[in-house]
C-alpha cells in the first residue's frame, strides 16, 4: 500500500550497527534508503534490539558552517588533484618520456 502523502524524510539501515536512521529528505536516491512522510517518520519504530537515530527534527535544514565548508572544499581540492607518476624501477634509466629497462636476457 502506497502513503499519499509527500515525502519529507529518508530512512536508512546501518545494518552494521543494528542502527535505523531518520534524516532530512535525501537529495538523490540511494539504495537502501526508503522516502517517507512526516506521518510514518514520526510513527516509525526500530526492530528489537535495534537503535533508533533521528537527525534534524527541527523544520530547517541543518546550517553549515565556515569550517563545514571549507572542508568540503578541502576534500574536493584533493580528489581532483592529479597524483604524481610512479617513480622508474631503480634498475631502469629514463631517457625524456621514454624509459630503458635492463636486458631480460642479463
Amino acid at each position: 500500500m502506497n502513503c499519499a502523502s509527500s515525502a519529507a524524510w529518508t530512512l536508512t539501515y546501518v545494518h552494521a550497527d543494528a542502527c535505523v536512521v531518520i534524516g532530512p529528505l535525501a537529495m538523490r536516491a540511494e539504495p537502501g534508503a526508503h522516502d517517507l512522510c512526516r506521518r510514518h517518520a514520526e510513527r516509525l519504530t526500530a526492530p528489537q534490539g535495534w537503535q533508533l537515530i533521528r537527525l534534524g527534527t527541527g523544520e530547517e535544514p541543518p546550517e553549515r558552517s565556515r569550517d563545514d565548508l571549507l572542508a568540503i572544499a578541502d576534500a574536493v581540492r584533493e580528489a581532483a588533484r592529479p597524483k604524481p607518476a610512479a617513480a622508474p624501477p631503480a634498475d631502469a634509466r629514463t631517457h625524456g618520456h621514454l624509459r630503458v629497462v635492463g636486458d631480460p636476457e642479463e
